[in-house]
């Protein structure tokens, strides 16, 4: 299994007072292609510095990040924008849907932005919003969904780029436990049907239950769960 997404002994050091504190001490982290990895922690840890790290929105102190095999950390800002745009969606814990547009007019402006043709954008996001369970709610907006379908929605939306990184930052916190599980299962799913890099932050157990592996950050450090402590 290839890693689309690699940290490399990054790290990363913020202000402390008088002194600074470590949030990541020599990460290194490979998620490979259609593999889904689920980060825990205490709220502080860094996992929030984590993603933006490995989203190319924050360049580490040291140490390198690689998207689909291309080393970013020494790249000029409009190169890493690029590699952003062309291989990396992010889901968050709102969806942030626009609220004049239908659930597929949210996916047709990502094509839009990026160019893409009109006709071409309209068949993808039907058939993505399918793909989500969807299907039949494309000219609703955002109003007339659910919170969980609102989600989906937003799933589809990171989709429309066709990225090869997939980052989720607590994506069913703002959701009951019944629609927490079906979210986490579609990003999971899609995760591995389209052969994404995966990579979640999440305080609940939805997607760590769906999730190939489980890692917790603290100290800096990832490591394997305690088994005794979940």
């Amino acid at each position: 299994m290839s890693a689309a997404l690699a940290l490399r002994e990054v790290s990363v050091s913020v202000p402390d007072g008088l002194g600074v504190r470590t949030l990541l001490d020599r990460v290194t982290l490979e998620v490979g292609a259609g593999e889904v990895v689920a980060i825990t922690g205490p709220s502080g840890s860094g996992k929030s510095t984590l993603l933006a790290v490995a989203g190319l929105l924050r360049r580490p102190d040291s140490g390198e990040v690689e998207i689909a095999g291309a080393a970013a950390s020494a790249l000029r800002e409009r190169r890493r924008t690029a590699l952003r745009r062309d291989h990396i969606a992010l889901v968050f814990q709102a969806a942030n849907l626009l609220p004049a547009l239908t659930a597929r007019e949210q996916l047709e402006l990502v094509a839009h932005i990026g160019g893409g043709r009109r006709g071409e954008a309209r068949e993808r996001a039907l058939a993505l919003l399918a793909e989500v369970g969807l299907d039949g709610r494309a000219e609703q907006l955002p109003r007339q969904l659910s919170g969980g379908e609102r989600q989906r929605v937003g799933i589809a939306r990171a989709l429309m780029s066709q990225p090869s990184v997939l980052l989720a930052d607590e994506p069913t916190a703002a959701l009951d436990a019944e629609l927490s599980g079906e979210v986490a299962a579609v990003l999971a799913e899609t995760t591995r049907a389209r052969g994404l890099a995966c990579l979640i932050v999440s305080h609940d157990e939805a997607p760590l239950t769906h999730a190939d592996r489980r890692l917790h950050l603290s100290g800096g450090a990832l490591r394997e769960p305690d088994p005794l402590r979940g």
